[in-house]
């Protein structure tokens, strides 16, 4: 199953939902209408960089191998130098720029490296993708999720990557309609017999 075959047909994700919910326009103007956006926020592409390289170390990880964290930076550096180097469609926020946001992404990387559990779980899915349909919805919801792992007892650790500003709020955790998508997914595509844990890894900045 791909994503981007999964968008050419219509469908909902957690972001489309998010958007109406937000603003109705903001949803027309996106998602109907398709205006380009004058725009692209820094966070947008950071986070993208981040994730990429998350993607990275644990296709890694499902191989038996271990990234360094020279090879982390080096992938870091590589990506966001492709990604926003000269590019004047990216709008930073105060105090931020490409250099500001390199030495971000290093430390965020550091930090993440170094705090990360020694764990055995099992990489079993990155980037996986997933199709599934709701009562009285007439089309699927669609997405991809981060990581899926399972540990030496059977249960699935399903995990979303995210960079933020600020850590989340409890409500926030618990309001998260992305995760909510994720565990329905996950029970509609073959691990409804499996224990399902759920979990954020945000990096903040």
């Amino acid at each position: 199953m791909n994503l981007s075959d999964l968008r050419q047909k219509p469908h909902l994700s957690a972001s489309s939902i998010g958007d109406y919910l937000d603003c109705g326009m903001l949803y027309k103007f996106g998602r109907v209408d398709r205006l380009p956006r004058e725009y692209v926020a820094d966070a947008l592409e950071f986070g993208s960089v981040i994730h990429a390289v998350l993607a990275e170390f644990y296709q890694a990880k499902m191989t038996g191998d271990r990234m360094l964290l020279k090879d982390i930076h080096d992938q870091f550096e590589e990506l966001w130098h492709q990604t926003a180097y000269g590019r004047d469609d990216i709008q930073y926020a105060e105090g931020k720029d490409f250099e500001i946001l390199m030495m971000n992404g290093i430390d965020l990387l550091t930090a993440y490296y170094h705090k990360l559990p020694d764990d055995n779980f099992k990489v079993i899915g990155i980037e996986e993708a997933f199709s599934f349909n709701l009562p009285n919805i007439p089309v699927p919801i669609i997405g991809a999720i981060d990581l899926i792992e399972e540990d030496d007892s059977g249960t699935i650790i399903i995990t979303d990557w995210k960079t933020s500003g600020r850590s989340y709020s409890d409500d926030e955790i618990d309001n998260n309609m992305q995760m909510t998508f994720y565990q329905l997914a996950a029970k509609a595509n073959g691990l409804g017999n499996k224990e399902i844990l759920l979990r954020l890894d945000v990096l903040t900045k």
